[in-house]
């Protein structure tokens, strides 16, 4: 079976959302292996290193994250 990894519909991404801009997902991923560069942009998964936990899908208030 093939790994999972994190993929972000920016689309639906909108950090605004999340409390002081600070994405919900970022701060729950138990590995560190979702980067946020600054308050109010967008998370960056690191698919190559993602281990498939789920945390980042079940933390994101606007349903923007999925595993694939």
């Amino acid at each position: 079976m093939p790994k999972k990894t994190v993929l972000i519909d920016y689309n639906k991404c909108r950090p605004g959302h999340c409390d002081s801009g600070i994405c919900a997902a970022v701060l729950v991923c138990p590995h560190k292996l979702l980067k946020q560069e600054a308050p109010y942009e967008a998370p960056m998964p690191d698919p190559v290193i993602c281990r498939g936990c789920s945390e980042c899908v079940l933390a994101c208030p606007l349903r923007a994250i999925k595993l694939s």
